[in-house]
């Protein structure tokens, strides 16, 4: 009979066989895992609160591969706690309930059990809600790991009664640790040259586990003494997708990184999140859409081309479609980073709104109304007022507004770009209106 367990030869431990490098490299103390140092590490939270002897629930958030699973077993072993996990992908209300008993039986016996709970975003609001009896009396130390903001994905109530603690994505001095401990197992160095490796660290996209499957692969494609250079391990791994998911939070926050870059005048970090959204298959006419709208809110009237750029790459890339499409869109991203910056269009129709919500129900005055008819005439429709273009430099600095509200202001351009010429016309008609007023 084959033997169920492979060991090496200068080995003492004996591991099933096929277990994944990942799962061989998993630490076996909290201060073995890396990366996460603001939790683990002296001082750290979690390190704090295995010293105070007590565990509360906890809601583990941060992309995959950066130790979560990993930190919630080291956590129950340190506390002596039993130590149960549930998948909400695989989970319903009977398994939940199974485990409640589990929990409540074992209590009774004089030991309290960490329940692990991966996904528990995807636990509806019920679901969420038959933890907190369990999490109120004691019967469950609820650890529950998600990947998405907690904010928008947990219910209120189960965040009231558990902590946040927020998982980093892995930087590559902790990618590398892991590298070498990799190395240090398998007793032989990666066959990478310096380039390729530092190309290694960067397909890690910061998760622990990805870097340690790819090294896996690695080793399995070398043959011999081969030493693969960047090319031949982009050849042999046919590189790892970057982790982004369109409808959420990688989505939201490398959107929002573009537009911080672009706002804050910055092509080369624009370019490069535009890439990245692109390069993970982002919709090129939503990145459209996006830039359409930073050129109304960021760039506005200092550039007032922003906008007719950046509709027109959205057409371009509609014409042209992908790959070459893509280019008029880099165009209208390196066009808005640079261009002058103003927000004061966005800032006066904000202010617009709001006025127009509080005073809704004013009329305008009579005299810039139509009169159609006798009887409006009659009730002074229209009466006093004077055509712009009869007067001098076709001004008549005559008011708008509501007479009950009075003249507002708004708009207020700043002094650069094309707006300080607006800004030269708005202070010569604020001249012309008070000299005409005044002489009527």
């Amino acid at each position: 009979m084959a033997d169920l367990f492979s060991t090496g030869d200068d080995q003492d431990d004996r591991r099933p066989v096929g277990q994944p490098l990942a799962d061989r490299l998993r630490p076996q103390k909290l201060a073995d895992v890396v990366g996460q140092e603001h939790l683990t590490g002296e001082g750290g939270a979690l390190t704090r609160m295995l010293r105070s002897g007590t565990l509360g629930s906890m809601i583990f958030w941060g992309p995959p591969g950066t130790g979560k699973t990993t930190v919630a077993r080291l956590l129950a072993g340190d506390t002596g706690l039993a130590f149960e996990q549930i998948s909400a992908i695989f989970s319903g209300v009977a398994d939940l309930k199974k485990v409640f008993e589990t929990a409540r039986l074992r209590r009774t016996q004089g030991r309290q059990t960490l329940l692990f709970v991966d996904e528990i975003h995807r636990f509806n609001r019920a679901q969420q809600d038959s933890f907190l009896p369990v999490m109120e009396d004691g019967t469950v130390v609820l650890v529950g790991a998600t990947t998405e903001n907690p904010s928008f994905e947990l219910n209120a109530a189960l965040l009231s009664r558990a902590r946040v603690l927020t998982f980093h994505p892995l930087d590559g001095e902790s990618i590398e640790r892991l590298l070498v401990r990799a190395e240090e197992n398998e007793q032989k160095p990666l066959p990478l040259d310096e380039e390729a490796r530092a190309v290694l660290l960067r397909m890690a996209d910061g998760d622990g586990r990805a870097s340690l499957t790819l090294a896996e692969e690695i080793w399995r494609a070398a043959a011999g003494d081969e030493i693969f250079d960047a090319e031949g391990l982009q050849r042999i791994v046919q590189r790892r997708a970057p982790v982004y998911d369109k409808g959420q939070d990688g989505h939201y926050n490398l959107i929002s990184a573009l537009h911080k870059s672009v706002r804050g005048s910055d092509p080369d970090a624009a370019l490069y999140y535009l890439a990245r959204m692109l390069d993970a298959g982002e919709d090129p006419l939503y990145l459209g859409r996006r830039l359409v709208r930073m050129a109304s809110e960021d760039i506005g009237l200092a550039d007032p081309q922003a906008l007719a750029i950046t509709l027109a790459a959205k057409d371009a890339y509609d014409y042209l479609g992908s790959p070459e499409g893509e280019l008029a869109l880099a165009e209208a991203c390196v066009y808005l980073a640079t261009a002058p910056k103003s927000n004061g269009v966005y800032v006066a129709y904000k202010a617009a709104m709001r006025a127009a919500k509080e005073n809704g129900s004013l009329l305008p005055p009579k005299h810039i109304l139509n009169a159609p008819t006798k009887l409006m005439k009659s009730e002074g429709y229209g009466t006093g007022y004077f055509y712009d273009h009869d007067a001098p430099d076709a001004f008549s600095g005559q008011d708008y507004f509501p007479e009950a509200l009075g003249r507002q202001k708004f708009y207020d351009p700043p002094d650069r770009g094309f707006e300080r010429e607006i800004k030269k016309r708005l202070d010569y008609w604020q001249k012309l209106r008070a000299e005409r007023q005044s002489g009527r």
